[in-house]
């Protein structure tokens, strides 16, 4: 307690061991592998926001695109973009100077915003593979989709990440640096009761719920797909296979992107949660927030750039009215329904009016 004292109470020993304190901490990781994860980093955030801010001005300047299901992509480009802005910008310049030198408020404040936003594009994806499920599987309660019931779904989902973002703030678990230290999120590493029960019900609520909800949506669009295209052809009408071929292409990348960005996320949660006294390298414990960081990359390109329609009102923005289509007809995917005796219906044909919303 003396030396310690008499170190403090020196004029210029205070600054000299902050400093050295501030410089030795990242050493956990080489200097090099901060640089590194800085220029990784630089370009996800770069893409990010040109990706996420393309579709919120596509978006607002034609109003005709905004649809019940479209809207879900307006969504998922705002939090997408937060995420960029919020997250991956803060943490490509903390890894440029090697530690998280803007303090335990702005640690705070990113672990939740991250925490936040991820939860909401997360459950907005949830929603929107719902929606499209009940769209291509059951058509009828497709036809319920409205603008209303889309803002409702996305208020609620709002409120409920708003809450367990929230929650780590008054006590029930908290946010800290991660990982190797340049980036702030949830607390993983504390083994108190509070952290535990929160990751616990976190997990399975935040992750695992939606997850499953996700994958079996989509299996079960691409099974309908697959129905649907071989009633067409034993009834020899055209089956459509070009349409058909790029909607399960989009519904297989969707899948694929979803679990290369979030899987890592999630196994990490299920680990510590399964094995709270398990050691995880600093690096290892970094890397799937990484990766759940490229996701809002990925989304913009597979939920709104791989519909023609919506690429070339984007086209026209980026290149200022410059571009012409060639085709303005946009391009649908008919997603009929067959009665008992497999014959198309006039409802069916609705449906298939109605699909054009869809951007597969």
């Amino acid at each position: 307690m003396d030396s310690n004292s008499t170190q403090w109470s020196s004029g210029s020993q205070p600054q000299s061991i902050f400093t050295e304190v501030a410089t030795v901490t990242p050493t956990i990781f080489p200097r090099v592998g901060y640089s590194i994860l800085s220029f990784l980093m630089f370009i996800n955030t770069m893409l990010t926001v040109f990706n996420n801010g393309l579709v919120i001005t596509v978006m607002l300047r034609n109003p005709s695109l905004l649809q019940p299901m479209t809207v879900f992509i307006l969504s998922l480009a705002v939090s997408d973009l937060m995420i960029g802005l919020c997250g991956s910008l803060v943490v490509t310049i903390t890894n440029y100077k090697g530690s998280f030198f803007i303090g335990h408020t702005a640690c705070v404040f990113q672990g939740f915003a991250v925490n936040y936003f991820g939860l909401v594009s997360l459950c907005t994806l949830t929603l929107l593979a719902y929606e499209r499920y009940n769209v291509v599987c059951k058509p009828r309660a497709g036809l319920k989709l409205s603008m209303r019931r889309s803002i409702i779904g996305l208020i609620f989902v709002y409120i409920y990440c708003l809450f367990w973002a929230v929650a780590p703030l008054f006590g029930w678990s908290s946010y800290g640096p991660e990982g190797v230290q340049t980036s702030c999120s949830l607390a993983w590493e504390d083994r108190s009761w509070s952290n535990y029960s929160y990751l616990i019900i976190y997990t399975l609520l935040c992750f695992i719920i939606p997850v499953t909800v996700i994958i079996y949506c989509y299996c079960k669009v691409l099974t309908s797909l697959n129905k649907l295209n071989r009633s067409v052809e034993l009834q020899g009408g055209r089956s459509s296979q070009k349409e058909n071929d790029h909607a399960i292409n989009m519904v297989l990348a969707m899948i694929i992107t979803f679990f290369v960005c979030w899987l890592p996320y999630t196994a990490l949660s299920l680990v510590i949660v399964l094995d709270p006294e398990l050691y995880i390298p600093p690096l290892v414990a970094t890397m799937p927030m990484y990766f759940a960081k490229t996701s809002p990359v990925y989304n913009p390109i597979i939920y709104f750039l791989s519909n023609k329609q919506f690429r070339d009102a984007a086209l026209e923005v980026v290149s200022c009215g410059r571009y012409i289509p060639r085709v303005p007809t946009p391009v649908t995917i008919n997603m009929r329904t067959f009665n008992s005796r497999n014959r198309l219906t006039s409802f069916s044909r609705n449906i298939s009016s109605h699909s054009r919303v869809l951007p597969l």
